[in-house]
């Protein structure tokens, strides 16, 4: 059975950082483009980051420069580094792994920017 487990949302004041991780089971994670979406009340999910297979990375413009995204085999682990963090970031994270057109969800953090 396939499972995405986000961990690393909560509160944090406006210019701090959080770091998220995804650690996944039952996927053989290495062969994945793993990505990170968000969703805030009252919008659309919106991409946020994705690292390919090959270590090939996309950002949306509005992280571009604050966010990192990278992934370690070892551990089936993604994580999302958020610097400089802004009142508009706050959302649910959301931690995906794809494989063609098979595509798989976590249940999502909380990520909260507010002083």
């Amino acid at each position: 059975q396939v499972h995405l487990v986000e961990s690393g949302g909560g509160l944090v004041q406006p210019g701090g950082s959080l770091r998220l991780s995804c650690t996944t089971s039952g996927i053989i994670f290495r062969i994945y483009t793993m990505g990170w979406y968000r969703q805030a009340p009252g919008k659309q999910r919106e991409l946020v980051a994705t690292i390919t297979s090959g270590n090939t990375t996309n950002y949306a413009d509005s992280v571009k420069g604050r966010f990192t995204i990278d992934r370690d085999n070892a551990k089936n682990t993604a994580y999302l580094q958020m610097n400089s963090l802004k009142p508009e970031d706050t959302a649910v994270y959301y931690c995906n792994a794809r494989l063609a057109i098979r595509e798989v969800w976590g249940q999502g953090t909380l990520v909260t920017v507010s002083s």
